[in-house]
């Protein structure tokens, strides 16, 4: 190992010994306390060494759109040492209480601290999310552990994180690491402080910069903010981060609630909102600004509503809202307020897989161009209300888009559309069930 990964371990703890995650260089065993550990894992993830331009984690090409191709819970609620490949199209399966939920659930809360949420925030009930035998140490304190990898033009970089839910929420561990280096460390080195101290490759005059980050943010969303990028080894430092960051922030978690979507809408500035409450608003954006990929909704709806479908169409109310409508050739059309909940949350779901970042309301990384980025659906239950034949339709609609790269697909489903899944090719099934 060179000497300055050695150096970039950290310094070892002075003063009072406190039991915190571990942070070393790749092959490295140093701890930093030799009290009992708590029961907060430390952050240490894969390491691999891999040039720029080489073969992907798996020994696949790499993607110049970064995405989220593993998904890692070493330690969160049920989950223990669970590793998960992601590929364009992905779903969950398993019987209740396998946790399969869970598992969105972690990616979710990667992407919101990749898009610099507090901590707190998004994990408002975190104590749930430890391990349920996780025993606490003797200050009390218990956390988990979760992480992932972003493939990209940097090659795959791995994110792993220790968090302490108790006694009090914090991040007491963070790992960035990629073609085979440590390129960002954090450890809580003072309880008493709201701040881990870090540490991130440079690789100039001075290897290792070292400064403290705050403990309740993500530190690799911050990196850009901090390292000015002037030596090589800060300009890795940076690619690194941002790819992480652009990979975790483009994701949208899509939940359709039929309850919500039934009603007309006042007309607005038509982004998809997580529950689709206002598909007419959007359905009245998307019939201008996107008439082929509307066109083409109004095909998928044909294939998964009863009856004949020739358009979707908007109506405009004379209260000023808007109520959308499927089309009927020569019969009367019909509100989608009538339509059963399985077609309502086939047509969001369907609707959501036809648009981009500027049709959804989730945060658009401006700087970086569209055909940079792969945008991730997120879809818990993704099967629920929904027949066989609507499955099918979505899971074919699904791996016909995610064939370009621009649109993934991260979900979970119950056992009978995992049959289905497994029968359509370029879906991967991963069973929970043990």
């Amino acid at each position: 190992m060179p000497a300055s990964a050695a150096r970039f371990a950290g310094p070892r703890v002075s003063g009072p010994r406190v039991s915190e995650p571990r942070v070393s260089g790749p092959g490295e065993s140093r701890p930093v306390a030799t009290a009992p550990r708590a029961s907060v894992p430390e952050a240490r993830g894969p390491v691999e060494a891999e040039g720029r331009g080489g073969p992907g984690r798996r020994g696949g090409p790499l993607t110049a759109r970064p995405a989220v191709t593993e998904l890692r819970l070493s330690a969160f609620a049920g989950h223990r040492s669970a590793v998960h490949p992601l590929g364009p199209v992905t779903l969950f399966a398993g019987p209740s209480g396998s946790g399969k939920s869970t598992t969105l659930r972690a990616y979710e809360a990667l992407a919101r601290l990749g898009a610099g949420d507090p901590l707190d925030e998004v994990f408002p009930d975190a104590a749930d999310c430890v391990p349920e035998r996780a025993r606490p140490d003797a200050q009390g304190r218990r956390g988990f552990r979760i992480g992932c990898t972003v493939d990209g033009p940097e090659g795959p970089v791995h994110l792993d994180l220790a968090v302490q839910a108790e006694p009090r929420l914090r991040i007491v561990g963070e790992r960035l690491t990629g073609r085979g280096r440590t390129l960002l460390a954090t450890a809580l080195r003072d309880p008493g402080r709201s701040t881990v101290q870090a540490a991130w490759h440079t690789a100039g005059t001075t290897p290792v910069t070292r400064a403290p980050l705050p403990d309740g943010l993500l530190g690799t969303a911050l990196l850009p903010l901090r390292v000015a990028g002037k030596t090589q080894g800060q300009l890795e430092v940076l690619a690194a981060a941002e790819q992480v960051v652009i990979g975790l922030r483009s994701a949208f978690a899509c939940d359709p609630r039929p309850e919500r979507m039934r009603a007309p809408v006042p007309p607005g500035e038509g982004r998809l909102r997580r529950g689709c409450g206002n598909l007419a608003e959007v359905l009245h954006r998307t019939h201008t600004d996107c008439p082929r990929r509307h066109h083409r909704l109004a095909t998928v709806a044909g294939a998964g509503c009863v009856g004949p479908v020739t358009g979707v169409g908007v109506q405009e109310l004379p209260e000023g809202t808007v109520r959308a409508v499927l089309e009927r050739g020569g019969r009367p059309a019909t509100p989608l307020g009538r339509l059963g909940d399985g077609e309502l949350r086939y047509l969001a779901l369907a609707l959501t897989l036809l648009t981009g970042p500027g049709v959804l309301e989730m945060d658009r990384i401006a700087e970086v161009p569209d055909a940079m980025q792969s945008l991730t659906l997120l879809a818990d239950d993704l099967d629920r209300g929904l027949d066989g034949r609507q499955v099918g339709e979505l899971l074919r609609l699904a791996t016909g888009i995610a064939a370009d790269g621009h649109i993934r697909v991260a979900g979970t489903v119950g056992e009978r559309a995992a049959g289905e899944a497994r029968r359509t090719p370029g879906v991967t099934v991963v069973d929970l069930s043990g």
